[in-house]
């Protein structure tokens, strides 16, 4: 029998929340373990329909990733986070 793993608080940073453009809206979320020092910044964006779409990179700070998520918006439109596939990496 496999031992439980504990839950694990995460942090989540200030800079993430709605962001709505051209009447679409995503949630942003920016977080890391609480328990780990120094831990990295994981980015996700989670759209109408709870697809998610997660960076397979991490940031080293919150900055970072919401740069990250700016950049992705810039290139590609806020669209790309509302298609129907879910589970999408970027």
């Amino acid at each position: 029998m496999a031992a439980a793993i504990p839950d694990r608080e995460l942090q989540f940073s200030p800079l993430g929340g709605r962001v709505t453009q051209q009447g679409i809206t995503v949630i942003v979320f920016i977080y890391r373990f609480a328990d780990v020092p120094n831990d990295p910044w994981q980015l996700e964006v989670v759209d109408h329909d709870g697809g998610s779409t997660v960076w397979d990179e991490t940031f080293t700070t919150d900055d970072d990733a919401l740069a990250a998520f700016a950049q992705a918006v810039q290139e590609h439109g806020i669209g790309a986070f509302a298609e129907l596939e879910a589970n999408k990496k970027h």
